[in-house]
Parts: C-alpha cells; sequence; structure tokens
C-alpha cells in the first residue's frame, strides 16, 4: 500500500492562487462599500459587510480546490451541506449582494479576472444608479394603525368612523386577543389625509375606545423593524 502524500497544488501556479485570492479581496471589498453606501435603512450591520468580503474570498478557494474535478465537486458540496443559518435575512436586497460576492468569487476562483472584474463594475454602478434615482420608488405613503380595545363589544363600527374622517383609504390586516382574551388587537394600514397629524388620529382613536393603547406606526415600508 502506498501512504506517500500526494501535492496536488501543482495544478494551479502560486501567481494564480494570489491573483485569485487578492482579486476577490479587492471586488468583494468594493461591494461591500457599495452596500454600505446604498444602505437605506436601520439595520446596517458591519459583520455582514465583513462577511460578503469572506464569502468573496472562500468562494475562490473553493473553485480553485474544485478546479474541473467532478468527484471533488460533488464531495465538497455533501460537506457544505451540513452547515446551517439561524440569521434572518431582513432585506431582500441582501441576498442579492451575497450571491453577487459568492458570483464575483467563483469567477475569479476560475481564474475568469476579466469577466471578474467587469462583473463587479458593471452591477456594482448599477445598484449605485438604483439608489440615486430611487428607481421603482412607491411615492405613497401608509402608515400602521394598532389600536386595542376591550373584549366583549364590537367597536368597529367606532374604529372605522374615525378612519373615514382622517384618512383616504384604509384596510384591515388583522384582528387578534391579547391579555388572555380581555383585549381585541386591531391592525389597519391607511393613508392619513393631508394636513392630518398622527397625534390627531391617536386622539380621536383613544375617544372612540374607552382609552386604551393605539399606536400610529410611520414610515414603516422605509423601516425594517
Amino acid at each position: 500500500m502506498n501512504f506517500e502524500l500526494q501535492e496536488l497544488s501543482g495544478t494551479f501556479s502560486v501567481l494564480d492562487v494570489v491573483a485569485a485570492m487578492s482579486l476577490s479581496f479587492v471586488l468583494s471589498t468594493m461591494i461591500g462599500y457599495v452596500y454600505r453606501y446604498t444602505h437605506r435603512n436601520i439595520s446596517y450591520s458591519q459583520s455582514y459587510v465583513q462577511t460578503l468580503v469572506l464569502v468573496g474570498m472562500i468562494v475562490a478557494l473553493i473553485m480553485l480546490v474544485v478546479g474541473s474535478n467532478l468527484a471533488r465537486a460533488f464531495s465538497l458540496v455533501g460537506a457544505l451541506s451540513v452547515i446551517r443559518f439561524r440569521n434572518a435575512i431582513k432585506e431582500t436586497r441582501d441576498v442579492g449582494f451575497v450571491f453577487l460576492a459568492m458570483a464575483i468569487g467563483m469567477a475569479c476562483g476560475a481564474r475568469f479576472y476579466t469577466l471578474a472584474a467587469v462583473a463587479a463594475v458593471v452591477i456594482c454602478a448599477v445598484v449605485v444608479v438604483m439608489y440615486k434615482f430611487n428607481w421603482f420608488q412607491l411615492n405613497i405613503q401608509r402608515q400602521v394603525v394598532k389600536v386595542q380595545v376591550p373584549a366583549g363589544e364590537d367597536y368597529t363600527p367606532a374604529v372605522r368612523d374615525v378612519l373615514i374622517r382622517h384618512t383616504t383609504e384604509f384596510e384591515l390586516v388583522s384582528t387578534e386577543t391579547i391579555r388572555g382574551g380581555a383585549l381585541v388587537e386591531i391592525f389597519y394600514t391607511v393613508r392619513m389625509k393631508k394636513g392630518t397629524e398622527p397625534a390627531d388620529l391617536v386622539a380621536a382613536l383613544q375617544e372612540r375606545t374607552a382609552g386604551q393603547r393605539v399606536t400610529v406606526l410611520t414610515g414603516y415600508d422605509q423601516t425594517d423593524l
């Protein structure tokens, strides 16, 4: 039996490794800065951006390891399938940046250096343009109204009457009981009339709901709470 160690690094040169890892680092770092620059919401995570850089470099390394060996590719897929991620991604665009970092890492690891550089620059430019010009922005601003009313009595007509006077449109989202069934919590999405302040709507609703808690959440569609 042959117990000698076999060195497989000869399938690529040291220059290939340096070029792939360096380029993936530079391009992934550029992606991270673009993500930070175009991030709008409050849940910015430094560790997420650092992970983007690591993902790009790690995928490049994986592509170097796999090369054109099909058996090695399947074995890596099996090994990586045991990894589970528990953190929920709050924004769908965050998933896009993860895939972008992975794609750039794959291109660098496969030694398609020109493709990786051009694709990263073009896609990052598109992201910046969409951010600057607010592509696909919906100018309709809505609010979420949460009303708590005592259980056992139908307060819906009174709440609807207030909403009709203070909003241009509203829609019932959900109704549920809280505090062991002592209260009913009702959620609406609304568009308030021009000149109507959230405080006015809260005061009017509290007059009709026996002074129970009323919450108006504004800007919920731009804030990832």
